[in-house]
């Protein structure tokens, strides 16, 4: 492809998605081997997701499934081992992996608080350190962090969760000064309310849905391709400048 025009292909590189079940870890693992890309599959029961690794291989990919819940170092560590051993390298890094139990701030349990931070915050940073190793030995990598809206606005009974993504904001311009010498950009996508299983359950209460559109100048709430997309664009060789940003997909929610 011609230097003069923006390159979106990630054929030949190999991606970890963490979390990769369903919801926005299944959307942006498809979208991620769609534009070329093998895939190391991070999941929390390595016996799940056998239709999703059959839909990856349709695309003509390589798939690995990972054993890789987010609050066990050891298996992080092990499923990075076992990507780089299968493939070759790892080029590319997705921390979707992330929980957030909702209670008000006053009525939060400590079990749930170190559980979102375990997940959203311990996992993130070493999943990154981890791969981020692997990186700097290849001289070349992308990590893009799942953050949130609610990392820059409050959401009621989501405080523990929104200061996890407020928090992932701010690793992702730690990380991305720290290993930009070694060719590794580092950003973040911040969704507002996306269609998965996960939010069905609240978006599916019409007056809880009329509340979140209302906020939403665009008028809807997101799908999983809304977010796909901007992870493939920050995984492309066309986002090669930016480093240590957020990208807020929400339908224009913190601009109004």
């Amino acid at each position: 492809m011609s230097k003069d025009y923006p390159n979106f292909s990630l054929a030949g590189q190999i991606a970890l998605v963490t979390g990769a079940s369903r919801g926005l870890g299944r959307g942006c693992a498809l979208a991620l081997a769609h534009a070329g890309a093998d895939i190391a599959l991070g999941l929390r029961d390595v016996n799940t997701a056998a239709d999703l690794a059959a839909e990856i291989e349709a695309l003509g990919r390589r798939v690995l499934r990972l054993q890789m819940d987010m609050t066990r170092l050891d298996q992080i560590r092990r499923a990075v081992e076992q990507a780089v051993a299968h493939f070759g390298r790892i080029d590319i890094l997705l921390n979707n992996a992330g929980v957030g139990p909702p209670n008000p701030a006053e009525q939060v349990r400590e079990e749930d608080f170190d559980f979102t931070l375990g997940v959203n915050l311990k996992g993130t940073y070493f999943a990154s350190q981890a791969v981020g190793r692997q990186m700097i030995a290849q001289k070349y990598g992308r990590i893009i962090n799942m953050s949130s809206q609610a990392g820059l606005v409050a959401l009621p009974t989501e405080s523990v969760y929104c200061m996890t993504k407020a928090a992932i904001n701010h690793l992702t311009k730690c990380l991305a000064v720290e290993w930009a010498p070694h060719h590794i950009t580092v950003n973040a996508v911040a969704p507002t309310f996306i269609k998965t299983p996960g939010t069905e359950k609240w978006l599916d209460d019409p007056d809880f849905k009329a509340s979140v559109i209302a906020r939403i100048p665009l008028g809807r709430v997101g799908e999983p391709v809304d977010v796909a997309g901007a992870v493939v664009f920050l995984a492309s060789p066309a986002a090669s400048l930016i480093t240590g940003a957020t990208l807020l997909i929400d339908g224009g929610w913190t601009a109004s």
